[in-house]
């Protein structure tokens, strides 16, 4: 199964040269699931946070994108309730070259760099906007809430 080749090469490239932040523990009976670890930016409103997220890839991957949710609650304008992230790559910007260390990167410079363009969520994204001291420390409350340790 070439897809299940490219899927260990790309887990050995991230075991080799892995992302400063994130930890990845593919399930042992079914190398399509990953457990994701986040850990958030100290420059970041989710400081302090540890977020976890399933990664699974399709059986024609690379030719179909992973799909992401988020299993740690998250107040985020690109993450919607359901743990759903809203990035560009996952959707319509897929292409069988784009390898999993980029997505995950992606993924860990959306969740540390929230945006209200392009949102999952309107009305956080509406208040990040309107009033971003409100978002921050709502943000920053969910974090201790539902992220911490």
């Amino acid at each position: 199964m070439a897809s299940l080749r490219r899927i260990q090469k790309e887990l050995s490239d991230l075991n080799t040269r892995p992302i400063e932040g994130l930890s990845i523990d593919p399930d042992e009976g079914n190398m399509l699931i990953w457990r994701c670890t986040l850990k958030a930016s100290s420059d970041s409103p989710y400081k302090g946070g540890t977020f976890h997220f399933t990664l699974t890839l399709p059986d024609n991957f690379p030719f179909k994108a992973p799909t992401v949710a988020f299993t740690t609650k998250i107040y985020h304008p690109g993450i919607n309730e359901e743990g759903h992230i809203c990035v560009p790559v996952l959707r319509d910007q897929w292409k069988p070259a784009v390898t999993l260390s980029s997505v995950l990167a992606i993924i860990q410079e959306k969740v540390n760099n929230p945006s209200p363009d392009d949102p999952f969520e309107p009305e956080i994204a509406a208040l990040m906007k309107t009033d971003y001291a409100r978002f921050q420390a709502t943000a920053k409350e969910w974090t201790k809430k539902y992220a911490s340790a």
